[in-house]
């Protein structure tokens, strides 16, 4: 854990004891690199706004969760705007390609349960700052850095974005791994 961690573990303590104040401090030291994330996800500023009141209504309702043990505040926070973020884009594509396809009772009346649009276990970037994942990201040959901005920005799995750029899936994913370790490596170097 980063030092600057303490003060933001401090302040979910706080949150799971139910201090509002202490939600509004989080807010003001995180929400900056938390929507310019979200805002890179969904490409839409009233969209993002929404996403980021909904990471901190989470925040709020699911402070308890969080386990030290497993990484800092920060990583945690991008997790849960990422995962928001993404969970948004997916339901706006399925919405979409719902009110594009012409409608079938047959298949509404069979089908009971909803769907599932649960995002995928992935590799969190684990960076305090934005502008620290951006320079590690810029610094990554391009190859690499398309590959992870669509699998960390856009949602893409890895056999979409092995279809999506026409590559064997091994190459996609020795490409994203070795561009996370380089991304990781530089981090730790600036931080």
């Amino acid at each position: 854990m980063n030092s600057s961690d303490v003060p933001d573990l401090g302040l979910l303590q706080r949150i799971v004891a139910r201090d509002t104040a202490a939600l509004a401090d989080l807010y003001d030291r995180r929400s900056r690199l938390l929507f310019g994330l979200i805002l890179r996800i969904v490409r839409d500023r009233g969209e993002a706004e929404e996403i980021l009141q909904e990471v901190f209504l989470r925040v709020w309702t699911r402070a308890e969760l969080y386990d030290p043990r497993l990484g800092g505040p920060t990583p945690w926070l991008v997790r849960l705007a990422r995962n928001c973020a993404i969970d948004r884009l997916r339901a706006r594509k399925s919405r979409d390609a719902a009110s594009a396809a012409p409608f079938d009772e047959s298949i509404a009346d069979s089908s009971s349960s909803s769907m599932d649009i649960r995002t995928p276990e992935t590799a969190v970037m684990d960076a305090e700052r934005r502008g620290t994942v951006i320079d590690a990201l810029a610094g990554l040959p391009p190859e690499q850095r398309r590959l992870i901005e669509a699998a960390f920005f856009e949602g893409y799995t890895h056999t979409e974005l092995a279809r999506r750029f026409e590559l064997p899936l091994g190459t996609v994913k020795t490409r994203i791994r070795a561009g996370m370790t380089a991304m990781r490596q530089r981090m730790e170097h600036t931080v």
